[in-house]
């Protein structure tokens, strides 16, 4: 009977712990934003530096309007909008993952997989050559030496004997 009733007693403060509207809010919240997260996701319109790399004037501008956003309260991602909306999209340290700035993303990926497709079929034309005979001539089907020839390459391979 024990048993039960911790097992009863622990189900009902589980219970009481998920209703607490303080316990779901804390879950949903965003995280706070601070400077450095925001600073190294971000570039100086002046120098196209990340900002927590520049040291202009405009770059110093630009971290008292993070500290003024984050002493609002706002998230990373409202501060980045906020950024974008004053300076424009040249502030992100990321191009935007739509329209054109999509490209900026899928390209490489697309030079990626093309150069594997032809450095695969390069190596599959290659080893067919290397079966056909293209290579170099193998011990197997190598055409027999003229006599004198045989002659003379026994006589140079018995010089350099050791």
């Amino acid at each position: 009977m024990r048993p039960r009733l911790v097992a009863g007693c622990a189900l009902i403060a589980a219970a009481l712990l998920a209703a607490t509207p303080g316990a779901a809010s804390a879950g949903d919240r965003a995280p706070r934003a601070n400077l450095p997260d925001v600073e190294d996701e971000v570039m100086c319109p002046v120098c196209g530096t990340a900002l927590n790399l520049s040291a202009s004037p405009q770059a110093d501008r630009e971290r008292v309007f993070i500290r003024r956003e984050i002493a609002a309260g706002k998230t990373k991602d409202q501060i980045k909008d906020d950024l974008v909306a004053q300076y424009g999209t040249q502030v992100l340290a990321e191009p935007p993952k739509s329209g054109f700035d999509l490209t900026a993303w899928l390209v490489p990926g697309a030079a990626i997989v093309l150069a594997a497709i032809a450095i695969a079929i390069g190596l599959r034309q290659w080893r067919r050559a290397g079966d056909r005979g293209g290579g170099p001539p193998s011990g197997r089907g190598a055409p027999p030496l003229d006599p004198s020839d045989a002659e003379r390459l026994d006589a140079d391979l018995a010089r350099y004997d050791l």
